[in-house]
């Protein structure tokens, strides 16, 4: 807590300065005030464990921290390792290394759904379910939900209806928990719109990805108009084949319209890596270009 001959030691200038700094809006205020006054970060740039080349790996923190971003999107695990993130042992490494590396966990991925399909395999429900449980154990508000590969369900309307189904038996756990679960998939903004609608929860959203969307040819600006943050839960920022900025998707224009929205939270970043490129130096790239817009 800042001390009282500490806020009267600000000289006069200073103290203007201060004054006219946020009138014009600026986000700097010189110190003692910034400490008596602290702006609230309302956007927070993390990446995925899989993209930072550690999936179900706590090092995942280590690199996030190398590259300076401020947090770790995780993953609930794997078949092989029957969902690792579950295990009280493992949840408590991750926690130790996120207060070592100083680094954030910003959310969790069930990204072997991919593999086992949520809308067929009853393995699902529990890896759901439980997930829900790790979220708020390491105190996350968003569970990503992954629809691709063997677990694709656009356009299938006899997998959605049991997706649908599935959801609405484990919401009322999730809104008791204060826990988001975000569909990401091939869909567009209409059959998310109409899943979360089924389903009836406000705790089931669309975690937006603006490179796979713009893949299948959806008008990107306008979803996430339309979808706005009262339905989009969490954003991938992300380029196939390039570094944010030098591709196919107009952050800039995307960024405007999350401020549009009035969004708040993660934004993880994923892929945005040119074939051969290593690793650090790119995502110090991405880290720094994302920063720039916001």
């Amino acid at each position: 807590m800042i001390k009282q001959d500490e806020i009267f030691s600000v000289s006069r200038r200073k103290a203007i300065r201060a004054c006219s700094a946020l009138a014009a809006g600026s986000l700097i205020l010189p110190t003692p005030l910034a400490e008596a006054f602290p702006v609230r970060k309302k956007i927070f740039i993390g990446a995925c464990d899989w993209s930072l080349e550690k999936r179900n790996e706590v090092a995942a923190l280590q690199v996030a921290s190398e590259i300076g971003l401020d947090g770790v999107q995780l993953s609930l695990g794997s078949v092989e390792n029957n969902m690792h993130l579950r295990r009280k042992e493992v949840q408590k490494a991750y926690l130790e290394a996120s207060k070592k590396y100083n680094v954030r966990i910003g959310g969790i991925a069930i990204g072997e759904l991919n593999n086992v399909p949520y809308a067929t395999d009853p393995r699902t429900d529990a890896w759901v379910s439980d997930s829900i449980e790790v979220a708020a154990e390491l105190g996350v508000k968003v569970i990503l939900i992954a629809f691709f590969g063997n677990g694709d369900i656009n356009e299938n309307p006899d997998k959605q209806k049991r997706v649908i189904d599935k959801f609405s038996k484990v919401m009322s756990k999730a809104e008791s928990a204060g826990v988001i679960l975000g569909i990401e998939s091939w869909m567009n903004a209409e059959s998310h719109l109409r899943i979360i609608e089924a389903v009836g929860s406000p705790n089931l959203k669309v975690y937006y990805d603006v490179a796979n969307s713009q893949k299948m040819g959806y008008d990107i600006y306008e979803e996430i108009k339309r979808l706005g943050s009262e339905m989009i839960c969490e954003f991938h920022m992300k380029e196939n084949g390039f570094k944010l900025g030098e591709g196919k998707v107009d952050f800039g224009r995307v960024v405007s319209l999350m401020e549009e929205i009035k969004y708040e939270g993660w934004v993880h970043l994923e892929g945005a890596r040119p074939d051969g490129s290593s690793l650090l130096p790119t995502y110090k790239d991405n880290l720094n270009f994302l920063r720039s817009q916001f």
